[in-house]
């Protein structure tokens, strides 16, 4: 089954959709203005159900096929926030909200799911039940776990659930897909070591925290490099180093280092967390301060369901032709939480030659659109066939 004409003919609309919502960014679960948007559609395609305020601001969409006898359920899910970047595509559908836009194609995710439920509700070619979900706060909010939390996946039945991303400098409209371990998991510290501060002319005097951590930014490289096994993925990341002073003559009397930790195996993050305690009580002992530590756990690996991700894969080459195995993906993702409750799998859509994620020239290709919404409405009708 190729991509559908039906989304040939509503590609205009769905990609108006998609521009507007990339002109009305919102940041984390303020997705006010988004999640009525996406309400309203739901309700003009004739949803069995719309709930909103699951998660605080997601939106959820129930659409029952013909028949309903098979019991199945199937999740779909795209996320709608946007991130703290400004803009710098010089697009007529750009921003604008001054700092903020959506440099990670939510907007496009959002978008084509729309689309799919559009279709999905006017032709209901299937046996079971079409949840369509509507996600705030991807972007370190942690909306996924909030969702979960609020019992998305028991309150409308879920058995299975899918995520889509797209994926800049993959051809476009081309699918990328891997079982297992797929997204890193993105743990978050923040490091403050305490010394006494002094004048530079006299450092013996003091105890010098900007000494300290430089010696712990080198130490810590060594928990991926000597303490690792070197064929498991781990990166160890400084990201932010701020000192209590400003004078140039003054050695301040703290430093503050913050960054993440990523990994894709349990033990390798056990094992990280261990070290950098460790290295931060023996090296503050050994130098004469104190290296207070706080360490979060934030989204955990993303790992694929095989059978889940077999059927996805086949659904795509269905669609584009082909779908090649991704990489491994040291970015962190927060469909993890979903697939932690129920099995399913996440695809990567390619955007084509386009800025990366994240980045202020960023902007989703419209041309994906139809493509995306396929694999969708098409992966609902053989999941469960009418």
């Amino acid at each position: 089954m190729p991509i559908k004409n039906r989304f040939a003919e509503t590609h205009d609309t769905i990609t108006a959709w998609r521009r507007d919502i990339h002109a009305h960014p919102e940041l984390l679960f303020d997705t006010h203005r988004t999640s009525a948007l996406v309400a309203e559609k739901l309700r003009e395609f004739g949803c069995d159900d719309v709930v909103t305020g699951i998660g605080r601001t997601g939106v959820v969409g129930v659409i029952k096929g013909r028949r309903t006898g098979s019991g199945k359920v199937i999740g779909l899910r795209a996320d709608m926030d946007a991130l703290p970047i400004l803009e710098a595509t010089g697009a007529p559908h750009a921003s604008t909200v001054p700092g903020a836009m959506h440099a990670c194609g939510h907007d496009g995710h959002t978008a084509m799911l729309l689309g799919a439920a559009q279709y999905i509700a006017e032709t209901r070619n299937f046996d079971g039940t079409a949840v369509v979900i509507f996600q705030p706060a991807e972007e370190g909010g942690a909306g996924g776990l909030v969702m979960c939390q609020d019992g998305l996946m028991d309150r409308f039945g879920i058995q299975e659930v899918y995520g889509l991303h797209n994926w800049p400098g993959q051809p476009a409209g081309s699918f990328a897909i891997r079982p297992g371990a797929f997204f890193a998991s993105t743990d978050e510290f923040e490091i403050t070591v305490q010394g006494r501060g002094g004048h530079a002319a006299k450092p013996h005097e003091g105890v010098d925290p900007i000494v300290m951590a430089a010696q712990l930014v080198t130490m810590m490289q060594t928990i991926s490099s000597r303490n690792a096994d070197p064929t498991e993925q781990l990166v160890v990341s400084v990201t932010s180093i701020e000192s209590s002073s400003k004078a140039l003559n003054v050695i301040p009397g703290s430093v503050q280092l913050k960054g993440t930790i990523r990994t894709l195996e349990p033990a390798m993050r056990d094992l990280a967390e261990t070290r950098l305690r460790t290295i931060c009580t023996s090296l503050g002992a050994a130098m004469g301060g104190i290296i207070d530590l706080e360490y979060q756990r934030n989204y955990p690996v993303m790992v694929n369901h095989a059978d889940q991700t077999e059927f996805a894969a086949d659904v795509a080459r269905e669609i584009s032709g082909a779908c090649v195995e991704a990489p491994l993906v040291m970015g962190g993702e927060d469909f993890a939480y979903m697939l932690e409750e129920r099995p399913g799998a996440y695809i990567l859509l390619g955007n084509g030659d386009t800025a990366p994620v994240h980045n202020a020239e960023y902007d989703f290709d419209d041309a994906i659109i139809p493509t995306g919404c396929s694999w969708w409405a098409e992966l609902i009708e053989r999941r469960m066939p009418a």
